[in-house]
This record gives structure tokens, C-alpha cells and sequence, in this order.
């Protein structure tokens, strides 16, 4: 196995699933701007998710239309006209 391969700035993380606001706190080495205040009452750097297990179609058995940016309806007025 290659030596230094893997980074060294592991630290916990809260990633929250923003469409119903899940949030768990795990290692990451991801870079973020934004923090949020934990249950525990620590501070840790935060990591917006769109969709997470609490929330993907899969794992709820609920289909539930995720359009975060508006895909759909650009989808619609693009092809309405055909």
C-alpha cells in the first residue's frame, strides 16, 4: 500500500440533511466555511447536504421529489414548446 496516502486533518464534522434537518456528527477531512453548534455544546465546522439515509427514496420507501435548483421546471419550459 502506498505510504501517506490518506490525509492527516481528520477531524468531527456535522453534516445535516437541509430538506429535514438530520444532522450527525462524524470524521471528515472536508473543508468548510460554516459551523454549528452541537448538542454536547462544542462548536464543529458544518457540511450541508442535500439528501442523506433520512431522506433518500431508497432507504424510506417514500418517493419524494428532491429540485433543489429548479431542474424540473426548467425541464418543462424548455420542452413545453415541442
Amino acid at each position: 500500500m502506498k505510504a501517506d496516502l490518506h490525509p492527516k486533518s481528520y477531524r468531527l464534522v456535522v453534516f445535516k440533511d437541509m430538506s429535514n434537518d438530520y444532522a450527525f456528527l462524524t470524521q471528515s477531512c472536508i473543508e468548510t466555511k460554516e459551523s454549528i453548534k452541537w448538542e454536547d455544546g462544542n462548536e464543529y465546522p458544518l457540511i450541508k447536504l442535500e439528501i442523506s439515509h433520512t431522506s433518500h427514496p431508497f432507504y424510506t420507501g417514500k418517493m419524494k421529489l428532491v429540485d433543489t435548483a429548479g431542474r424540473i421546471d426548467k425541464f418543462r419550459s424548455r420542452y413545453a414548446k415541442k
